[in-house]
């Protein structure tokens, strides 16, 4: 029989608790079925008087699991009693998956026609709609400058530094951006193209929105190096074309044909 003591504490062990093996396999029986409670695998001190037996588990539904069975002895008693009894993993166990919380779990386009999802108010995308920044600070952020002194319109917040970095970020190495295939295949990018529109604010820079319905982005968000089929400025080049050539009718031969063993046709042009 072996049993494993703690190292952090080395309670002694109880002999009566340790061989309580039929009594906690008594136990893991009425929990489960007797044929799903296998060998005896061990016996680990968790405290004084305090042991749990572990019994291979064979049930179907749950591979790699263990019985566990927690015997305890009362001070100065002689009768060993069940203090819990229940199943748990192994290290082989199949388990699900480690739980995530749902608005960790929400993707883009996961949200449907009316689901709300809030945002938290300390959310690093947002700030208040009226933030004021010190002269120096504008210099150091000489690219955007007009975001800090936004005054949202009427908005509680607005995008905020970092909101504006990771859409940017999003747009930018997506298929908005410069690497996409059409992007690469494009005869200009949207930056020369009349119908793009450009957007307000630091993301001005950037990015734009198309506005050609004939172009797969209309009315998204693009980058200024993306690009499409469907630039203004694409011209087709005209295709040369030549006459084709006078058909040549042979006039001065004939062809012999033969149905069959006693009829003949012979085609004489005009002109034979």
């Amino acid at each position: 029989m072996e049993y494993v003591s703690p190292s952090r504490r080395n309670p002694a062990p109880d002999k009566a608790c340790i061989e309580a093996v039929d009594l906690a396999r008594t136990a893991a029986v009425e929990i489960s079925r007797p044929e799903w409670v296998g060998d005896h695998l061990s016996a680990h001190v968790e405290g004084d008087r305090l042991v749990t037996h572990l019994f291979e588990s064979r049930d179907p539904a749950y591979p790699g699991w263990h019985y566990a069975v927690t015997v305890v002895r009362a001070a100065r008693a002689k009768v060993v009693t069940v203090n819990e009894a229940v199943q748990l993993p192994g290290p082989d166990a199949l388990l699900a998956a480690q739980w995530v919380p749902w608005k960790e779990r929400l993707r883009p386009g996961d949200l449907g026609v009316g689901d709300l999802l809030p945002t938290s108010a300390d959310d690093e995308r947002l700030e208040p709609g009226f933030a004021y920044a010190p002269a120096d600070a504008l210099e150091e952020e000489a690219d955007d400058r007009t975001a800090p002194w936004e005054p949202g319109l009427g908005r509680p917040r607005v995008l905020s530094r970092e909101g504006r970095d990771a859409a940017a970020d999003r747009w930018y190495n997506g298929d908005a951006g410069p690497r996409s295939p059409i992007a690469s295949a494009a005869p200009a990018t949207c930056a020369t193209c009349g119908f793009m529109t450009p957007l307000a604010g630091g993301l001005r820079r950037m990015f734009g929105v198309c506005a050609n319905e004939f172009a797969p982005d209309d009315g998204r968000v693009v980058s200024y190096d993306h690009g499409c089929g469907a630039h203004s400025e694409a011209v087709r080049e005209a295709v040369r074309t030549e006459p084709a050539p006078a058909p040549v009718i042979d006039e001065l031969g004939y062809d012999h044909i033969v149905f069959d063993d006693t009829t003949e046709l012979e085609l004489v042009s005009s002109e034979g």
